[in-house]
């Protein structure tokens, strides 16, 4: 079920109604029940793969919570985590190394074929994988209790508002919150209502019309000139982000509705100056779950230099990897840790240059110049093979100053979208930014609502109207839920 949907729009006040309305001790129960409903209308076979992981790992967190030596609880941590992988793998990646074996047993002359497996990935196998490992995690660390009941267990994994696309929850944030009594407050349903108008808008009115374009340039970049490759990319940097945030906005205000706090998932990620803080900033809860996880557990940075530059490419490279299962998202993980080391190898010069340049007075130059670099990355995680993502780096610059001719200005708004839906698009952006922009000075949802009642409900019916005006309803799936 796609939050963007007509479905979605009668079972939300529905499920939330009657949230509200039935005793408390049977809320967990309800709750968990329209979870499975929600999962389910994806595709209702799949509940039996939640189920077994569930079952697994609600075990072995009892099973290592009352374990008595170091060695043991470590072995069944193992036993949780390779189950989990094995999950993963066995729907995610086994085909993308079967092929790849395959293609190296040929080349040096064997002949073993692995034999290809047709299997759809679960939706949000990725996401709720890493929550649950989460759970043993930190029941063996011990900064969690095991959770006793069954029930609340498989409520934490499958909590219809992140199962599919996060943000990925620690256990000791969400589970106390799904035993809590949760009243009716109307600051709270009002502010998450506002903030999955907000996630809406970005979906249905930003993302989806650029993805128009996008999809237009990407499924065949060699009919396209370099203006063209340029727009697409920068759009799909736009979109990516009101897709990913928007489904972050409406997961959080759906939670918030009804009581629950989710961690923040996105902090305006292209106004940072650095790629350390983009990746602060971007899918904060994936983020933070490699560093906790796993690259402090490689030891961090507090080891030999040459053996942090390898920790950070381990991490950027299993991110990439985590994303999807093919060599352009290596290469998109890849990336970012050279960009991550490079930026650490050459600090002081560019410090020194900035200096005599007198570049750190231009404040703008650093976040155009890691916006570039992302959306440069963002190339390989878009295009559907190598051999397309070469193309279109080899040829974002090919045409010269030909790219300014009136002729490539006018292929731009052949490409899907017309003049006026280009220009409605590009508007759109500027009116996001621009609420960026008032929010790195102020609390804009408290200003907001500090303004007398008529200027209120003309921002909110604005924001309705313009969903309803320009939004593209035609089904989009949020890009994350192939994740």
């Amino acid at each position: 079920m796609l939050f963007n949907s007509i479905e979605f729009l009668f079972f939300f006040p529905i499920v939330t109604l009657f949230f509200f309305l039935i005793p408390h001790k049977f809320r967990w129960l309800f709750l968990l029940l329209a979870s499975c409903f929600f999962y389910m209308y994806f595709k209702a076979i799949y509940i039996f793969i939640l189920v077994f992981t569930i079952i697994l790992d609600y075990r072995l967190g009892i099973l290592i919570e009352n374990s008595s030596t170091p060695k043991r609880r470590k072995q069944l941590l193992v036993i949780s985590i390779v189950a989990n992988v094995a999950v993963l793998a066995a729907f995610k990646y086994y085909n993308f190394f079967s092929e790849n074996l395959n293609s190296l047993c040929d080349a040096v002359g064997m002949h073993a074929h692995l034999p290809y497996l047709s299997l759809v990935i679960p939706i949000g196998l990725s996401f709720h994988t890493f929550q649950a490992m989460s759970y043993t995690i930190e029941v063996y660390r011990g900064h969690q209790q095991a959770e006793k009941k069954a029930g609340l267990y498989a409520l934490y994994i499958l909590f219809y508002p992140q199962v599919i696309a996060g943000p990925i929850e620690r256990p000791q944030h969400l589970l106390p919150q799904l035993k809590e009594k949760q009243t009716v407050d109307y600051a709270r349903i009002t502010s998450g209502l506002k903030l999955m108008a907000w996630g809406l808008f970005k979906k249905v009115v930003i993302a989806d019309r650029l993805a128009i374009l996008v999809n237009t340039v990407y499924q065949y970049p060699q009919q396209h000139g370099s203006l063209s490759l340029i727009i697409a990319t920068v759009f799909f940097a736009f979109q990516i982000f009101c897709d990913f945030s928007g489904y972050s906005d409406m997961a959080i205000g759906a939670a918030r509705v009804m009581g629950f706090k989710l961690m923040t998932n996105f902090n305006q990620p292209y106004q940072a100056k650095t790629i350390r803080e983009f990746w602060k900033r971007w899918h904060i809860s994936l983020s933070t779950w490699f560093r906790d996880y796993l690259y402090i557990s490689l030891g961090g940075k507090n080891v030999s230099i040459p053996r942090w530059y390898l920790n950070i490419f381990i991490v950027f490279l299993i991110s990439g990897l985590w994303h999807g299962a093919a060599w352009t998202f290596l290469i998109w993980g890849a990336l970012h840790a050279f960009y991550m080391i490079t930026a650490h190898v050459t600090q002081k010069q560019r410090e020194k240059l900035n200096r005599l340049l007198l570049l750190e007075k231009i404040w703008f130059l650093p976040v155009l110049i890691t916006f570039s670099l992302v959306s440069f990355a963002w190339i390989f995680f878009r295009a559907a093979s190598i051999s397309d993502a070469c193309y279109i780096v080899t040829h974002l610059f090919s045409d010269g100053w030909n790219i300014f001719q009136l002729s490539s200005l006018k292929n731009v708004v052949n490409l899907g979208l017309d003049t006026t839906q280009f220009l409605i698009a590009i508007a759109a952006i500027v009116l996001m930014e621009y609420v960026h922009y008032l929010q790195r000075t102020r609390n804009l949802s408290a200003f907001i609502a500090s303004k007398n009642t008529l200027t209120r409900w003309c921002i909110y019916y604005g924001i309705v109207m313009a969903i309803c005006l320009f939004g593209i309803f035609q089904k989009h799936q949020f890009i994350y839920y192939q994740f």
